[in-house]
């Protein structure tokens, strides 16, 4: 499973840095040591990410200025599979993107909670790569 630094987990949330050490502070979101600094695993990430889409009261985040064309960074909360198709939900800061895909592709992506992955949007596609 994939471990985020303080930094990169406050890129993906589109928080502060500060942000994110209140929530680990305040016991929110759970932190442990890995060569000398504070790192979040990537369920734990996706869970908290996942809670904070869910909230009614989400905060506004730097991801508003990013336009519905671009590519969104975020991480992956839920990868529902049958034989055939792939539900694969991303929170891309204050946004939560889903994405429909062939089971194969999703595997082949290694797509799970806690991975990082790019969606690109456009019209009214939306294409899941990972970084």
């Amino acid at each position: 499973m994939p471990t985020y630094r303080i930094a990169e987990a406050a890129q993906l949330l589109g928080v502060s840095d500060d942000t994110v050490r209140r929530w680990i502070d305040a016991g929110r979101l759970p932190a442990a040591h890995s060569a000398g600094r504070q790192v979040i695993s990537g369920a734990d990430l996706a869970a908290h990410a996942q809670a904070l889409a869910d909230g009614p009261d989400r905060e506004a985040t730097r991801a508003d200025a990013v336009s519905a064309r671009n590519r969104f960074d975020g991480l992956v909360t839920r990868v529902t599979k049958d034989r055939v198709m792939a539900q694969v939900e991303l929170i891309c800061g204050r946004y939560r993107v889903v994405s429909l895909m062939s089971a194969e592709a999703a595997d082949e992506l290694g797509l799970e909670p806690g991975v990082r992955a790019i969606a690109s949007v456009k019209s009214t596609s939306v294409v899941v790569e990972r970084l």
